[in-house]
Formats: C-alpha cells, structure tokens, sequence
C-alpha cells in the first residue's frame, strides 16, 4: 500500500458544533466506506506498525537518553 493509499481520517467533515466533540469510532468506520470489520483490520495494521516503530527507537535510544525509560509493548488495561 502506498502513502498516497494510507487511510486518513477526515475529522473536518462531520457537521458539529465548534464545542461538540467528533466520535472517532464513527469516523474510522466512515472512512472505511461503514465497514466496521475493515475498521478493525486497519486499526490492527496501524497497532503492529506503531509497536514496530516504538520498538525501532527503543533499540536506538541510548539508556542514558531515555534517563533509564523503557517502552512497554502492549497495554495492560
């Protein structure tokens, strides 16, 4: 998949009040054209990429620079 192809969330579409608050969920569903299983599938995609990314960097951050912080991989909660 190229970047140009990369999901996006186009929050600015939903009419709503400048106080009113977007639902995200609604809003990744929407950007999969309703399908909320396709939802799922991408927010998997973007978890596995994201743990990827956090794992690269802690492998080339120092343990000085992070003051001795160490990234936890999955949620507990």
């Amino acid at each position: 998949m190229s970047a140009a192809e990369q999901l996006r969330l186009d929050v600015g579409s939903f009419e709503r009040s400048p106080r009113q608050e977007v639902d995200l969920v609604d809003a990744m569903i929407c950007a999969c054209g309703g399908d909320a299983r396709q939802a799922v599938r991408e927010l998997m995609l973007d978890a596995d990429f994201l743990r990827d990314q956090l794992y690269t960097a802690s492998r080339l951050m120092s343990q000085g620079y992070g003051r001795g912080w160490k990234p936890k991989y999955e949620r507990l909660s």
